[in-house]
């Protein structure tokens, strides 16, 4: 199905044909005609299936300029927050609907200003409710209701936030629900809010002919990070993005990376919004090569010509693996998924690989030398960069 085939406004077509989009994929197809005709719809699909335009299309198609809030779009983090904004910014400007993004660690003065005059708001469950209860948002004019990455959401602890976010929305609505997985949580939020749903699901899949997936068994811990390094750097085309557990070890393992004269840079929730996004626009301008990350990265973000996704420590579940590799081999590219395998990771790996769908290959130990890894001292890295300006200075 093609675009031009939707009933939407026609600005909004020519403005995706201009970005060289005809084609619906398949989220979009199975979704966008029921969104149209007004219907509520719950879609269950993977990171990257294009479900934010399944969604915003229809909505900015139906908006009413100058005639209040009338779409609430709920996201679980800040970063899927800004993404989903630019995208309703996209298409919006050209119908001269104005959005407004609300979220934590920035100031809420903008946001209050900005929102007198705004059709669309996209935000994140706590600055919302902070909205709510300062009485600076008013949502007897919504008509649309969206519920983004609402696993994610609930996993995050937001489901009590989210309730009564939807206790200030109107009861005559039409309610649309994106989520990667389907809970109990989810299902009761079904059955409480929405009205004969239409059900969407597209299989996760991953295409094994466009992503190689391989594992190192490392038998020293000490050994991990310095195979990392050789990969990197003699392996590796393109942009990364390496998975870590915590936002500790995220930190440190892209300041050992620097120190290695590899560009890297962090991202987690634990911090600000501005550096934050910061990463963000650093790998996307390509300005760092490498982005260290927790799972937080892995889902929503769209982050453009990433080549190798690195475990570098191994994830809990097949489901949560998925989301990790679903961020490299898209729009029909080749990626690599690199897994950095050591003792304690066994079981984790077990429960990956119990995914026929998974294929992951074992990796011959290349060559490589052993580099230094610094844990316990934020100095290290200052120090270690006075001494290469030193030598390079001599």
């Amino acid at each position: 199905m093609k675009f031009s085939e939707l009933d939407i406004n026609k600005k909004i077509v020519y403005k995706l044909q201009e970005q060289g989009f005809e084609e619906l994929m398949l989220i979009q197809e199975k979704c966008l005609p029921e969104i149209i005709k007004g219907k509520d719809v719950v879609g269950q699909a993977e990171t990257g299936s294009g479900k934010t335009l399944a969604f915003c299309l229809p909505i900015l198609d139906q908006i009413v300029l100058g005639n209040g809030i009338q779409a609430l779009v709920m996201t679980p983090t800040r970063e899927l927050c800004v993404q989903v904004t630019n995208v309703f910014l996209d298409y919006g400007k050209i119908l001269g609907i104005k959005i407004t993004s609300v979220y934590g660690g920035i100031s809420i003065r903008p946001q209050i200003r900005n929102i007198s005059n705004s059709e669309i708001v996209v935000g994140t469950p706590g600055r919302i409710l902070d909205h709510l209860r300062r009485k600076t948002i008013d949502f007897r004019m919504v008509r649309f209701l969206v519920l983004d990455e609402t696993d994610k959401m609930f996993e995050m602890g937001f489901i009590d936030d989210v309730e009564e976010i939807i206790s200030f929305a109107p009861k005559k609505r039409q309610t649309l629900m994106f989520s990667a997985t389907v809970s109990k949580d989810i299902h009761k939020i079904i059955n409480r809010h929405l009205t004969n749903p239409i059900l969407v699901k597209t299989q996760s899949y991953v295409d094994n002919r466009k992503l190689q997936q391989v594992y190192y068994d490392i038998y020293q811990q000490e050994r991990k990070f310095s195979l990392l390094v050789h990969l990197l750097k003699n392996n590796t085309s393109g942009l990364s993005i390496v998975f870590c557990a915590t936002r500790i070890e995220s930190d440190i393992v892209a300041r050992n990376l620097r120190n290695q004269g590899i560009q890297a840079s962090a991202i987690h929730g634990g911090m600000s919004q501005h550096k934050r996004l910061q990463s963000l626009n650093a790998l996307r301008n390509r300005r760092t090569d490498v982005l260290v990350a927790t799972d937080v990265a892995a889902r929503g973000l769209d982050i453009k010509n990433v080549t190798h996704i690195y475990n570098y420590d191994v994830p809990k579940t097949s489901t949560e693996y998925i989301h990790r590799i679903g961020r490299t081999a898209r729009a029909g590219e080749k990626g690599a998924a690199i897994t950095l395998l050591t003792e304690r990771d066994h079981d984790n790996f077990r429960r990956v690989q119990s995914n026929d769908e998974l294929l992951i290959e074992k990796a011959d130990f290349p060559n490589f030398k052993k580099v230094h890894f610094f844990r316990d001292s934020k100095y290290k890295e200052r120090s270690f960069l006075k001494q290469r300006q030193c030598f390079f200075k001599r």
